[in-house]
């Protein structure tokens, strides 16, 4: 008699006996189950994703068997089911784990980086007159504050893509082109005095804030003028497509103070437009106007104008980028954050801003704001002025 089918017989006297009776002897006789002959007791084998059990003192041929006997109830009635259908039922299969990956992930570098890695030419916008920023040496190529901090990148490029022979295009750019340049992809990273505003990245993305500046009112003839109300009806001078001139309209239109705005093609022209009298005032940031009197020379008498003490707005100077590629300003970021952590932004600033500049001997011996220091101290790319107070 084999072992199923006497197991199939204890379950036809199912309805004879008692549940609790029945299930006493189906344990027993399960328990009798190692003592029958390996052959009558042998089932299909099932190749598990686990090892089973196996008990001391049997051997692995009988443990494999006499696992139902030592396991639980559930067991016994998984094995009484099987018994009553006639065949048991294979568990399904569970495929083996996956093993390591050969090669590790490479992190996604975005359209920026791999245009670069694939054309092996990189794109830099910058301004030919803003200096200390960017502007042109004797040899009429790019120098400056903003210009050192972009070229940092670029080494940091060339060392992350191990192109050592990257090429550097250099595009001259206005406060009327630069945006748009950056908008439509003609420039990977523009390096001028662009500030960073809420509007403006709307468009495009900037790096973390690279310079603070607030913009003044310079005026003619010892004339001290603190604020736009004391301009009412006179004619004001900024230049054309920077955040100035967009205050100067907006102040001009909330206040109705009649000012005639006088728009100026870059802040060299503006600062003509002031000199001729076709303006009384010149609004613009404070480093820009102490740079454009710093380069007059002995031309231009110092108390011939100006500064205001007041600043008006808050202007933080950022790099401009791509907005839907994160994964460069990821790079640019860390290259200008390293260049904070280390320290060697201070000497990088002393030599554009307290040190006699390259191509004009000026200096501007204008010691870092302590807005400025609160971003080296905790860099941030915030559009907001009141993070910089």
């Amino acid at each position: 008699m084999t072992a199923l089918n006497a197991l199939a017989a204890l379950t036809s006297l199912a309805p004879l006996v008692s549940r609790a009776a029945l299930g006493g002897m189906t344990l027993a006789f399960l328990a009798f189950l190692p003592l029958l002959p390996e052959a009558a007791c042998a089932a299909p084998h099932v190749q598990s994703a686990k090892p089973a059990a196996t008990r001391t003192g049997t051997s692995a041929s009988t443990s494999a068997s006499s696992t139902v006997a030592g396991t639980s109830a559930s067991t016994s009635a998984s094995t009484s089911s099987t018994a009553t259908t006639g065949a048991p039922k294979a568990p399904p299969s569970v495929p083996p784990p996956a093993g390591p990956s050969t090669a590790p992930a490479r992190p996604p570098e975005g359209p920026t980086l791999t245009r670069i890695r694939d054309t092996g030419v990189v794109v830099m916008g910058y301004r030919p007159a803003s200096l200390p920023f960017s502007y042109l040496d004797a040899q009429l190529k790019p120098i400056g504050y903003t210009v050192e901090l972009c070229e940092r990148v670029i080494d940091t490029l060339r060392a992350r893509l191990k192109l050592p022979d990257l090429e550097v295009r250099r595009v001259a750019v206005g406060s009327a082109t630069r945006l748009p340049m950056v908008t439509n992809g003609t420039l990977d990273l523009e390096c001028g005095i662009t500030t960073n505003t809420a509007e403006r990245a709307r468009t495009q993305a900037f790096s973390i804030t690279i310079f603070v500046a607030e913009t003044r009112l310079m005026t003619r003839n010892g004339e001290r003028v603190q604020s736009l109300t004391e301009l009412r009806g006179r004619p004001v001078v900024s230049t054309i497509g920077t955040t100035s001139i967009q205050h100067l309209a907006a102040v001009n239109e909330q206040q109705q103070l009649g000012i005639r705005i006088v728009a100026g093609l870059d802040d060299p022209d503006a600062f003509q437009l002031l000199r001729s009298g076709r303006a009384e005032a010149f609004l613009m940031d404070d480093v820009l106007l102490r740079s454009l009197l710093a380069q007059q020379g002995g031309s231009v008498p110092a108390q011939d104008y100006v500064v205001s003490n007041r600043g008006l707005t808050v202007e933080p100077y950022a790099i401009g980028l791509n907005r839907d590629d994160p994964a460069f300003k990821a790079l640019v970021d860390e290259t200008i954050t390293g260049l904070y952590r280390s320290g060697e932004i201070f000497s990088i600033y002393k030599r554009w801003f307290a040190s006699s500049l390259p191509a004009s001997g000026i200096n501007l011996q204008m010691p870092m704001s302590a807005a400025l220091r609160k971003v080296v101290a905790q860099p941030t790319d915030s559009p907001d002025p009141a993070r910089y107070r």
